[in-house]
């Protein structure tokens, strides 16, 4: 199986910026559709934002449009997710994962997943 990796999640301010990273150490997600996905404490895991593997294309959830960019590490062949200006709403443990990524993407088009990375949003 492909096992995903996702790094770069901590403590951040509101306001602040965090930058997340997922890999597949053994495989490259250069072939691979990928999507980010979120749980908030208390609530459902939710899409974020996916980047595809053959034309780039990348979707946004409306809750993240103009604050999070998606972008794929050619060399690395790796996935970022740059986050600007977080609020504390964005607090969760973030997720990345391999399946297909379009407009209305979801979960169950996904088949593997990271452990996910924690992301705090406070002052």
């Amino acid at each position: 199986q492909v096992k995903l990796v996702e790094s770069g999640g901590g403590l951040v301010q509101p306001g602040g910026s965090a930058r997340l990273s997922c890999a597949a150490p053994g495989f490259g997600l250069d072939y691979y559709d990928i999507g980010w996905f979120r749980r908030a404490p208390g609530k459902e895991r939710e899409g974020v934002s996916c980047i595809s593997g053959s034309t780039d294309s990348t979707y946004y959830a409306d809750s993240v449009k103009g604050r999070f960019t998606i972008s794929r590490d050619n060399a690395e062949k790796t996935v970022h997710l740059q986050m600007n200006n977080l609020k504390p709403e964005d607090t969760a443990v973030y997720y990345c994962a391999t399946g297909f990524c379009h407009r209305d993407y979801k979960e169950d088009e996904y088949d593997f997943w990271g452990q996910g990375t924690q992301v705090t949003v406070s002052s």
